[in-house]
């Protein structure tokens, strides 16, 4: 959920309120890691990360940023020491969206744990301590999807076999006709 949205969310307020920790969050992601062993940061994270808000303007949800730079990283990554300061960042458009915002930190938390890679791990432990709500549940998700499809091209699909024309309602094109249900 932390990937790139191409200023979306440009119109969204500056915030007036500094960016919280979601309750019981930190406590439940470091608890979450006992035991996983790519969290080689588990032991600090907890002391080292301090939040901020990204610019209205970017194209992501959140970031994590190790303050040490890449190199000193795979050090400190090899050698299980101390990360040094981190910077979670996260979109004050979050604040439209409570279960959105925990997702994203949580998301993030994990990067700053150690577990710097998009992985099947970290989806699932994400998952497990703060799942993504459902479109249906967001609005933010609703309005991010919305932005998008009003940028696309092709607004409608039309079925080669039964002629049935449906709206676009989705980014990705469906694979069969919703009234006759062939391969499109």
């Amino acid at each position: 959920m932390a990937g790139k949205i191409s200023g979306l969310l440009a119109d969204t307020p500056e915030p007036d309120q500094e960016p919280y920790i979601p309750e019981g969050s930190v406590e439940e992601v470091i608890q979450t890691l006992s035991g996983v062993l790519d969290a080689v940061f588990r032991p600090w994270v907890a002391d080292r990360f301090s939040l901020e808000w990204l610019e209205v303007s970017d194209d992501r949800l959140g970031m994590t940023r190790f303050d040490e730079g890449s190199n000193e990283l795979v050090r400190r990554r090899k050698l299980r020491l101390d990360p040094g300061p981190i910077t979670i960042g996260l979109h004050p458009a979050l604040l439209q969206d409570e279960a959105l915002y925990k997702h994203t930190f949580v998301h993030e938390l994990l990067h700053a744990a150690g577990l710097t890679i998009h992985s099947k791990q970290h989806d699932k432990l994400v998952s497990q301590i703060a799942p993504a709500p459902s479109l249906k549940e967001s609005p933010l998700l609703q309005k991010m999807r919305d932005a998008v499809l009003g940028t696309q091209t092709v607004q409608s699909w039309t079925c080669g076999h039964c002629g049935f024309e449906w709206k676009r309602r989705t980014v990705r094109k469906p694979r069969r006709c919703v009234k006759c249900a062939r391969p499109l």
